[in-house]
């Protein structure tokens, strides 16, 4: 053993615990527990080290030298989940970066941006629920792709929406006007953008309005100085979809 762990670089702690777990055997164990290991074990000894090396873990490589997993398969696999966490680190830096300029600059921390990325599939049962699992698929494969200025730009564009509408709530404006008419279209266009670019129905997008009244998440997001104006947002929703989607 103690000649494996000084060829090998492997600690005898983890040779042990590769062993407790199956996933390495001696070839035979000698007086007071010394073990053995053979040109296989030691080959397989390697391969474990090698791909512990490449980032897999103990799950992943049993399949493979069991040879049930094409090493290849498992080291695409491990390399998309490594893509997915860099596409979420990246996603969660500019969600930091967003609080630090809000911080900076004053304005007001939106839940929306300061949690983004931090799990970006935690709505995935919900919104698979309420608008289905293509619909899910469309919009996360839309905003891993984006680079980080694609993803501020939206968020800037949702600021600007929450700002323009709040302003419009404090003026009175009619929702069914054609002031509102304008901000129904941005909003609308907002939302396709974040959907993957499918085109909201008319129902989904009357639909979406109205949970920002229901969901407190929304709710909060269109609130400022303590005034809510999440209905009104969601009676502009709902003209403009009448109008121009029905």
């Amino acid at each position: 053993m103690q000649e494996i762990v000084k060829v090998s670089g492997a600690t005898s702690r983890s040779i042990r615990h590769y062993e407790s777990t199956g996933l390495l055997a001696p070839s035979r164990t000698g007086h007071g527990g010394l073990r053995y290991f053979d040109q296989a074990g030691l080959l397989r000894l390697q391969r474990i080290l090698v791909l512990r090396e490449l980032g897999l873990g103990l799950r992943e490589i049993r399949p493979v030298l069991d040879g049930e997993v094409p090493e290849r398969e498992a080291l695409l696999r491990h390399v998309a989940d490594l893509e997915d966490q860099r596409a979420r680190l990246a996603t969660m830096a500019a969600s930091v970066r967003s609080t630090i300029e809000m911080i900076d600059h004053g304005g007001e921390l939106m839940p929306e941006t300061m949690f983004d990325g931090f799990d970006h599939t935690q709505h995935k049962d919900e919104v698979v629920q309420r608008w289905g699992a293509e619909s899910y698929r469309r919009s996360n494969a839309w905003w891993t792709a984006l680079s980080d200025d694609d993803r501020q730009a939206f968020r800037e564009e949702l600021d600007a929406l929450v700002a323009a509408f709040a302003d419009a709530a404090a003026r009175g404006v009619d929702p069914d006007g054609e002031e509102a008419d304008a901000l129904g279209r941005r909003q609308y266009e907002w939302v396709r953008a974040g959907w993957g670019g499918s085109a909201p129905s008319a129902e989904a997008f009357t639909g979406l309005g109205q949970m920002y009244v229901d969901d407190p998440r929304f709710g909060a997001t269109y609130t400022r100085d303590g005034v809510a104006f999440a209905t009104f947002v969601r009676d502009v929703m709902a003209a403009y979809a009448a109008r121009n989607l029905a």
